[in-house]
């Protein structure tokens, strides 16, 4: 496994295991992935990668998006951590 940046050719892999994890209920309130373009607006940039396997499949993500906009919370962000149910454990 390696530690990659999390690029826009990883959207179908980790939109799927963004949606596998809301499906299993325990992550999130939202009940549907984003589409890749909110998910992109939604995240940090410099704070998103992707662990890979041998074949360069995503195993899981990590990203941190904005909390608010407000001067009050400059530098507080929301983290993410999602793993392909196949690579759990």
């Amino acid at each position: 496994m390696r530690i990659a940046p999390l690029l826009p050719e990883h959207a179908d892999e980790v939109l799927a295991i963004s949606q596998a994890g809301i499906d299993e209920g325990n992550a999130t309130f939202e009940t549907a992935a984003p589409t890749w373009a909110a998910f992109d607006a939604a995240k940090l940039p410099e704070h998103r990668f992707a662990a890979l396997g041998e074949d360069l499949k995503v195993l899981g993500w990590v990203a941190a998006g904005r909390v608010s906009d407000r001067c009050a919370y400059a530098g507080v962000v929301e983290h993410s951590v999602y793993v392909h149910p196949g690579a759990a454990g």
